[in-house]
């Protein structure tokens, strides 16, 4: 288990926050770390959107213990009682994610009343150092950069998910391979829709860098799309096709198809890195030859015996997936190289939640390069 930056952040945020509060003289900094700690965020906006919340909730949850304390006093019953009003306003005012830290607030200051207020407000103000000194560590000190690492767990599940499909078909992986490297390759999904997530909330301010973003956007959600579309054809393997008679007749010709769409996979991301010429392009070729003769095949079989019709699908799902992505990386490309005129085919819009129409070629095939946009001869089984 290796350190990562956030719990490094989180470690040096409570350094702070506990070195500040000896600096202003608190008599207790313990406050002050537990708010660091629930401040710390995975990127520099849900940063600052979280100190906006919990500075909004400390104060009208300090405001009502006070209140509520001079009026009732402070016994068991006012505390619960300010503590379940104060859930209440949090999520009316959409502020959920401060309540854990307001309900500190509240307790704190109604347990310093007693003391008179200038200890209940000493109480808040150290909440607000812990807020203020996770906000500067996360900006300051590693700052996020969740493109770089959303770069890199794409490398990462790519590389899982081609392993397993070049596998599937002949069925060499041992099971209990298969099984962890399954396992990692769904958690790389959670974190890459986690960083996803994360680019959506980005604000950009400049015009041309919105643009950008925009792309960007675009084209990670089409990498999340064809990865688990790959994952897919995985599971569609493992369910039917072993299972299916008539199988060991098409296992050649599907490992085939299935190596020629990982390695057109693989390119792709190479082309996304900068790596290859961005005057290569790099498709899944058709193959209706497939496609014609499986449905001839599949057509003279009972119905019992057509559960390779699911793993085709599959195959012919990443493929699409592959050729959509491989056009939007063109797209984006020419764009940001500016040789794509405003309009123009390949410089026009842009991909929108699917809805585009897309050539019906885009089947599985093998994965070659096609400089300067000439086909290479086609292979046939």
């Amino acid at each position: 288990m290796t350190i990562g930056a956030r719990m490094l952040k989180t470690g040096l945020a409570v350094v702070l926050a506990i070195y500040i509060s000896g600096l202003f003289g608190f008599s207790t900094p313990i406050i002050a770390a537990v708010a660091a700690i629930f401040t710390i965020q995975p990127s520099i906006y849900r940063s600052w959107q979280q100190v906006q919340d919990h500075v909004q909730s400390n104060i009208v949850g300090a405001a009502f213990a006070l209140g509520t304390a001079y009026a009732l006093g402070v016994t068991p019953i006012s505390v619960g009682l300010v503590c379940v009003a104060v859930i209440v306003l949090n999520i009316r005012l959409r502020t959920t994610s401060a309540i854990g830290l307001t309900l500190v607030t509240v307790v704190a200051v109604m347990d310093a009343q007693a003391d008179g207020l200038q200890y209940a407000l000493e109480r808040f103000l150290m909440v607000l150092t812990g807020i203020v000194s996770a906000f500067l560590v996360n900006v300051l000190v590693l700052p996020p950069r969740p493109k770089r690492q959303f770069r890199e767990q794409v490398h990462e599940a790519c590389n899982i998910l081609t392993l397993l499909l070049r596998t599937a078909v002949s069925n060499e992986i041992r099971e209990k391979v298969f099984r962890e490297e399954h396992e990692r390759l769904e958690q790389i999904f959670r974190r890459l829709d986690e960083q996803y997530a994360l680019f959506r909330e980005e604000r950009v301010i400049r015009p041309s860098a919105r643009r950008r973003h925009a792309r960007q956007l675009l084209l990670s959600r089409r990498m999340i799309r064809t990865l688990r579309a790959g994952a897919a054809l995985l599971e569609a393997i493992e369910e039917h096709f072993h299972s299916s008679p008539g199988a060991a007749e098409w296992a050649e010709r599907f490992d085939r198809r299935i190596e020629a769409l990982t390695k057109c996979h693989e390119q792709l991301l190479l082309k996304w890195e900068g790596k290859i010429k961005p005057g290569a392009v790099i498709r899944p070729e058709p193959v209706d030859d497939l496609a014609r003769d499986l449905t001839a095949w599949l057509g003279e079989q009972p119905a019992e015996r057509r559960r390779l019709l699911f793993v085709a699908s599959a195959m012919f799902e990443y493929a699409w997936n592959l050729d959509r992505l491989a056009r939007l990386l063109d797209r984006i490309m020419r764009r940001e190289s500016g040789r794509g005129a405003p309009g123009s085919e390949d410089g026009g819009a842009e991909e929108t939640d699917g809805k585009a129409a897309e050539p019906a070629a885009a089947v599985a095939g093998d994965a070659r390069y096609r400089p300067n946009g000439r086909h290479a001869g086609e292979r046939s089984d």
